[in-house]
């Protein structure tokens, strides 16, 4: 309903309403909550509704086709409440399966993209990449916290995802200590140099869901993960 049939049966309603209290205005005996009288909020849109039909007789409305329309209009304000309620429960649903299913992944083991992970003392890291087609070979680059070289060794790629595995060896013949690591990948394809983001594999150890993008992070031994990013459980 626009502001001016508002505006119209506002008028006829204040006039009636006054004399039915005695005094006073439509307006104020609907309880009006809006500051400025051309904007009425859904409240105030239901409230002047009900004022006219209490000072008029339904099935003889002073404007028949007016009086439609508002039916028309209240019924179209309770479907939006209805939608909105269900959108919402929607949504709330949603999140709650979503937390539910993240912590079943508690414990597991996923691979997702990342340039760095823990490294226990006597373990391995393994990972993966999507080496591009024609790649004839894939260089593992090993770098400490700190960015220093640690090891380095090539992988043949296959056809879609190729795992690889760093025991922890480093270039000198020695072992790493525990600690965290960095990966960087690089494909050779006929002579070309191409950087890849490696994918690598982390243990879950708590979820967290984002109430406001309702995003899920999974926390890993190697920091936070976004679910997103996951392309493996296992």
């Amino acid at each position: 309903m626009s502001v001016n049939s508002i505006s119209a049966y506002a008028a006829q309603t204040a006039t009636a309403a006054a004399a039915g209290a005695g005094g006073g205005t439509g307006i104020a005996a609907a309880g009006s909550s809006s500051s400025n009288p051309l904007q009425l909020s859904q409240s105030d849109f239901l409230k002047l509704l009900v004022t006219q039909m209490r000072n008029q007789d339904p099935t003889k409305p002073t404007n028949p086709g007016q009086f439609i329309n508002e039916i028309s209009a209240l019924s179209e304000v309770s479907d939006m409440n209805g939608m909105s309620t269900s959108m919402t429960n929607l949504a709330n649903s949603m999140s709650s399966n979503q937390l539910l299913g993240g912590t079943s992944l508690i414990g597991q083991t996923v691979l997702a993209s990342g340039a760095s992970a823990a490294l226990a003392a006597g373990g391995s890291i393994t990972g993966a990449v999507n080496p591009p087609a024609g790649a004839t070979a894939l260089t593992v680059q090993v770098s400490d916290a700190n960015g220093a070289p640690v090891d380095s060794f090539t992988v043949a790629p296959q056809a879609g995802v190729t795992p690889f595995t760093w025991n922890g060896a480093t270039a000198s013949g020695g072992t790493a200590p525990a600690g965290t690591y960095q990966f960087a990948v690089t494909a050779d394809t006929n002579g070309t140099q191409t950087s890849l983001t490696p994918q690598l594999a982390y243990t879950v150890n708590s979820v967290t869901l984002d109430p406001t993008s309702n995003s899920l992070t999974l926390n890993t031994n190697g920091g936070a993960v976004p679910f997103s990013s996951v392309s493996q459980i296992f």
